[in-house]
C-alpha cells in the first residue's frame, strides 16, 4: 500500500464522519425548528408531534445514509 492510498483512505474516513455529523446536526435543527421553548397555545405539551418530528428526522438520516452508499 503506497502513501497515496493511505492518504486517500484517511481523507475519505474523515470526510464521511464530517458529512454524517453535519447531516445529523442539520436534521436535529430541522426537527427543533417548530419548537419555541414554551408551551403551545392551549398550555398542553404536544408529545405526539415531537415524536413524529423525531421519527421523520431518523428516517431522513437513514435515507441519507442509504443514498450515499
Amino acid at each position: 500500500m503506497n502513501m497515496n492510498q493511505i492518504i486517500n483512505m484517511f481523507t475519505r474516513l474523515v470526510m464521511r464522519r464530517a458529512m454524517n455529523w453535519g447531516i445529523n446536526k442539520g436534521m436535529d435543527q430541522l426537527s427543533r425548528r417548530g419548537q419555541t421553548g414554551g408551551q403551545p397555545d392551549d398550555g398542553q405539551p404536544r408529545p405526539r408531534q415531537d415524536k413524529q418530528t423525531r421519527d421523520m428526522a431518523r428516517k431522513m438520516r437513514t435515507l441519507g445514509r442509504m443514498t450515499r452508499r
